[in-house]
């Protein structure tokens, strides 16, 4: 195995600016952050995923994410820090879900399942060892999503083949960075045991 190809070529994340939910359970776009797209970016790279999302219908969200992008591939950044440019190479910016899943199915030829991830405990919820099971058929391409803000609004969830069981810690407070759940999930989807 070589450190440029995916180890997981059928499972791709995608970071949700929208539409998600603020505080009061109104629908927003949330702002990106620097954190964010670096350390998703790395978590992606670690566990060997085909592509890394970035959904926000923001122009200037985009820009400012396209800017931060560039300076680590093809900027000082790139020259200064490989293993960062390495990780940020997954990485696509996008206006929506849609594109998201286009791009997708142009490159794997068939349209790729949403998993829906969140804080929240639903009914219908698969665990990790079962979607990992999923992920096995390579053949099929999955979208892991990941939201922002007060997580993802009904419609998201409305349009997921699959919701993944939510992270447990010890007491009742459940409000991880997306950037720490998300590189708990892939851990206990796609790590070595």
């Amino acid at each position: 195995m070589t450190d440029n190809l995916p180890t997981a070529p059928n499972v791709s994340i995608a970071l949700l600016h929208y539409p998600v939910y603020d505080k009061n359970q109104q629908v927003v776009a949330t702002a990106v952050t620097n954190l964010d797209l670096h350390d998703i970016a790395r978590s992606a790279k670690t566990f060997g995923l085909y592509r890394y999302y970035v959904i926000t219908p923001v122009a200037e969200q985009r820009t400012l994410s396209e800017r931060i992008r560039s300076h680590w591939l093809d900027g000082w950044g790139a020259v200064y820090n490989p293993k960062r440019k390495a990780a940020l190479e997954l990485m696509q910016v996008v206006d929506s879900l849609d594109m998201a899943l286009d791009d997708l199915e142009k490159s794997h030829g068939k349209r790729a399942k949403i998993v829906v991830t969140g804080a929240q405990g639903r009914a219908n919820s698969i665990s990790s060892a079962q979607l990992g099971e999923l992920f096995r058929d390579a053949a099929q391409p999955y979208l892991l999503l990941f939201g922002t803000g007060w997580g993802m609004t009904e419609e998201i969830f409305n349009r997921a083949d699959y919701v993944l069981e939510p992270i447990r810690g010890r007491g009742t407070y459940n409000h991880l960075s997306v950037r720490s759940a998300a590189a708990i999930i892939l851990d206990r989807l796609l790590g070595e045991r």
